[in-house]
């Protein structure tokens, strides 16, 4: 089980773009084989930021509104939100992906 929550076209304005807190919103499908790969690093970091930072996990074929919005045009996407804004942006997996988050979200809180 995940430990990551999901995130909707719906509930997206309220729970990423309005929350006090730095978030990081994966972008990902299930088809997707790097989605699968990058999806323990996403977890690994929702456990160790806790309450500090929100993880969330968005599917783009559920929810099309919101990546379209943002300009995603591969995945898995991973982006960072602060005060509403996205300030960080990494697409594809790649071998330094946890660190390299983990340092940009610390630097974001």
């Amino acid at each position: 089980m995940s430990n990551v929550e999901a995130v909707t076209d719906a509930d997206f304005e309220a729970t990423v773009l309005k929350s006090v807190q730095p978030v990081l919103v994966d972008f990902w499908a299930e088809w997707c084989g790097p989605c699968r790969m990058i999806a323990p690093i996403v977890e690994d970091i929702a456990g160790e930021f806790g309450m500090k930072a929100k993880v969330l996990k968005m599917d783009i074929d559920a929810n099309p509104r919101t990546p379209m919005s943002l300009g995603i045009m591969s995945i898995p996407t991973v982006i960072l939100f602060k005060d509403g804004k996205p300030v960080e942006r990494q697409v594809g997996y790649r071998p330094t992906m946890k660190g390299d988050l983990k340092a940009k979200l610390s630097a974001l809180l």
